[in-house]
């Protein structure tokens, strides 16, 4: 889930947690892989009954590095940011896969969100403080760093004590 998780109501107070995207669910990967296995042993037992019985196990070695494949991508989707802002504090907490998690505090003040979109249609989201760069929410497509920054500039805004801006 790439949108903002949960908004707190309360003025001044931003709360989202950023996901990366994966879109096929558990079910459908059990289909997937169920698919590909079949194909698999159909195959390798045509070859077996044609005398080429080795091929069968390289059709099961394809099957196996898929699966391992499927499972690190969803591992990789277990990562997530945290970004939380109250009128003294923009934190933002990077978990890994590991459930190891990094923090970075920001001072709502003096703190800039910039947005670069370069003409391939990739974009850096970041933040700027005293000449230092952060780079946050890569894991999001381009469209929603756009979005993500936008929300986070009204955020901004209404922390420091000045309106939203209109989007």
């Amino acid at each position: 889930m790439t949108e903002p998780e949960a908004l707190s109501p309360d003025p001044g107070i931003f709360r989202a947690i950023l996901h990366p995207n994966r879109s096929l669910s558990q079910t459908g990967f059990l289909l997937v892989l169920g698919f590909i296995g079949f194909i698999s042993f159909a195959s390798g037992i045509a070859f077996t009954m044609m005398g080429a019985w080795p091929v069968m196990g390289f059709y099961g070695l394809d099957v196996l590095a898929i699966y391992v494949a499927f499972k690190l991508n969803y591992r990789s989707g277990k990562a997530y940011e945290l970004v939380e802002l109250s009128p003294d504090l923009l934190k933002i907490t990077q978990v890994q896969p590991s459930g190891q998690s990094r923090s970075f505090d920001f001072n709502p003040y003096w703190v800039k969100v910039l947005l670069n979109e370069r003409p391939d249609g990739s974009a850096n989201l970041k933040l700027a403080l005293h000449g230092d760069e952060f780079e946050f929410a890569r894991f999001l497509n381009a469209d929603e760093k756009k979005d993500f920054a936008q929300a986070l500039r009204n955020a901004l805004s209404t922390a420091r004590g000045a309106p939203a801006a209109l989007a």
